[in-house]
């Protein structure tokens, strides 16, 4: 048994709601299905930067999904992995500062 059998039960509930939306909604819409769960949105803040099984926050897995999606629609190669959105991520974070 994993890290996400031992979650909490909104965990799982986001954990499924994000299950049923990946590669359907833009992220936007995202960010509705997962309020619409009914969590507290700081729970679902922190839901979206767990990272538990390192490959990257669920955030991040979700924005490269959606990034390498867009680019196949638009006929550009190659695509987005989540390691890739964290390392920009983390670049604009310091950028900001």
């Amino acid at each position: 048994m994993g890290f996400w059998s031992k979650m909490c039960m909104d965990c799982k509930k986001l954990l499924a709601r994000v299950g049923e939306m990946r590669g359907r909604v833009g992220y936007g819409e995202f960010l509705d299905g997962l309020a619409g769960t009914g969590v507290p949105k700081e729970k679902i803040a922190v839901f979206l930067q767990a990272d538990p099984d390192g490959k990257g926050s669920v955030q991040d897995q979700v924005t490269a999904e959606m990034t390498s999606e867009l680019m196949r629609v638009m006929g550009l190669k190659g695509s987005q992995s989540p390691e890739g959105v964290k390392q920009i991520r983390k670049i604009l974070d310091k950028e900001s500062k």
